[in-house]
Order: structure tokens, then C-alpha cells, then sequence
């Protein structure tokens, strides 16, 4: 009864979040990744592209390509249609136009690492092969462990022609030729210069300029540590440098099939051994060349 009367309170005055817990429609398109896979530089880019004449910042991207785990239900169906909507929820047979975003998972575990640093979670010395093994059971996140997000996104939807898979690290490398991925799926007429304009304001410098002075404005590092950045260094394969050799076969073992076919190179190769999915679909649609 008292958690009843607290959620209407709740929802009546907008501190909700909507989560999976919200009103979709057919026109809805989500950018959906796990955790720490590039959904925020996402936001940005995506933003910078809809809207050139706004200056995209931590203090407002909130309001222009909002994120179902920082609005409330409410502030969402206020929202004017059709919505752009970033989530990390796994699989959802509501939402029919997925941009959905991967990166490698031992890229991911540190960039999980550094967060949950961040807001406090664990102490500065907390054993990186501790957080692996918590990272591999899901208990590092409410969205699940990382091959129950991505493998139900991709089982359910792979190849389909409204379902654009991207991986992050391709992302990093060719950034306007993927986001004009992006632009032809939503239906967005650009040009170059428009990508490349996109582009640079949602650098990783830009974004580390923006959350000195704006990290205490936004939802999702407000009240966090300063010393340890939202913001990361933008690029991939950090874990070569940083893991150990137990860590990454510890990864391998458990998620190495699904990795392997999404081109992620194993060290242990007898890890490996899967049929990569069907995403033929989704390459001849986005397929851009410059």
C-alpha cells in the first residue's frame, strides 16, 4: 500500500524514471546499448546531427534525445512525435526501429570499472579480477550481464530491416561514414560537411570540456566524483594494456562465441566458434560510400 501511494506520488510529480515502464509507439526509434558502449557519445552525435544550429551540451541533451533511465514516464509522452529515445534495456518486442550499439565487453568491463569508481561503488583498490567475475554474472548492472543484453537484441532482431546494428570500435575509427549509418536510417537528409560538423562537437574533448563545467547539472554524474571522468578517452582495445591474461580468458570462455561473431578477435581462439548473424539486411540498407 505505502510503495503503491509512493509510486503515484511519484509518477504525479515527474521523479519517476520510465525505464521499461512507459507508452511506446510504432514510430518510436531507440539507441539501445549496454552500459558504458558509447550510448552518451551517441546522444551527442545524433543530436549535434538533428539539431546544428543548438549548442549540444550535458545540460540539455536530457530534453533533446532523452534516456529512459533519467525521464519520467510522464516527460516522455510529452515528448513530440516522432521521439528519439536512448535506453539500455534488454529486449523489448515494443520498440520496432532499433539503433542498437555494441563494443567490445573487455573494453566494457573497465569502462563499467571507472564508473561505478565514479559514483563510489567500490573502493579505488577493488580487484579488477574480482569485478570480472561480478561483471560476467550481470551484478555490476540493472540491465543484465552483457551477453543477455546484446544476445536478445541480436537474436531476436538481427538482419531485420529496422534493426541497424553498429559496432562502437567502428564507430571510434569512421565516425562520419557511421553516422551517416545513423542519419539514413532515421531518414535524415545530411551532407558532409553537416556529418563532419557533428562530428567535431561531439568529440571526446568537447565532451570532457562539457562535464568540468556541467557534471554537477547532469542527472547522471551529479554528486559523483570529480577526479574520475564521465568522459573517457574515446577509443578501443585498452584492455590489451590494462587486463590480465586470466581476465580476458575469463571473458573469452563465457561470452567467446558471441563475441567471435560479432568480430571481436580472440586471444584464445578455442573460445570462439560461432556462426556470425545474418546482418546482411541491415548492410545492403546502410551500406554508404564516400
Amino acid at each position: 500500500m505505502i510503495y503503491g501511494i509512493r509510486f503515484v506520488v511519484k509518477y504525479l510529480l515527474g521523479k519517476d524514471t520510465a525505464e521499461r515502464n512507459f507508452a511506446v509507439y510504432p514510430d518510436d526509434t531507440f539507441i539501445i546499448s549496454y552500459p558504458r558502449s558509447g550510448s552518451t557519445w551517441s546522444r551527442f552525435l545524433v543530436s549535434n546531427l538533428l539539431h546544428p544550429d543548438i549548442e549540444v551540451s550535458f545540460a540539455n541533451i536530457d530534453e533533446l534525445l532523452p534516456a529512459t533511465s533519467s525521464r519520467s514516464r510522464r516527460a516522455l509522452k510529452r515528448m513530440p512525435r516522432p521521439r528519439i529515445i536512448k535506453s539500455h534495456n534488454y529486449f523489448d518486442h515494443r520498440y520496432r526501429n532499433v539503433i542498437y550499439i555494441v563494443r567490445d565487453p573487455r573494453d566494457v568491463v573497465l569502462s563499467e570499472y571507472r564508473f561505478i569508481l565514479k559514483g563510489r561503488g567500490i573502493e579505488d583498490n577493488y580487484p579488477i579480477d574480482a569485478f570480472v567475475a561480478r561483471f560476467l554474472k550481470g551484478e555490476v548492472s540493472t540491465y543484465g550481464s552483457w551477453k543477455q543484453n546484446v544476445g536478445t537484441w541480436i537474436a531476436a532482431r538481427g538482419g531485420s530491416e529496422r534493426f541497424l546494428l553498429l559496432r562502437y570500435e567502428d564507430l571510434v575509427a569512421k565516425t562520419a561514414i557511421e553516422l551517416s549509418k545513423i542519419a539514413i536510417f532515421l531518414g535524415i537528409e545530411t551532407t558532409p560537411e553537416r556529418l563532419t560538423q557533428a562530428t567535431e562537437r561531439s568529440s571526446a574533448e568537447n565532451m570532457r570540456s562539457l562535464e568540468k563545467t556541467q557534471g554537477d547539472a547532469w542527472v547522471v554524474t551529479k554528486g559523483r566524483r570529480k577526479d574520475v571522468p564521465f568522459v573517457g578517452r574515446a577509443t578501443s582495445g585498452v584492455w590489451k594494456s590494462t587486463l590480465s591474461e586470466a581476465c580476458i580468458a575469463q571473458i573469452e570462455k563465457v561470452w567467446g562465441p558471441l563475441m567471435s561473431s560479432l568480430g571481436y578477435e580472440l586471444v584464445n581462439a578455442e573460445f570462439g566458434n560461432a556462426v556470425a548473424p545474418d546482418v546482411s539486411l541491415s548492410k545492403r540498407l546502410y551500406k554508404v560510400q564516400f
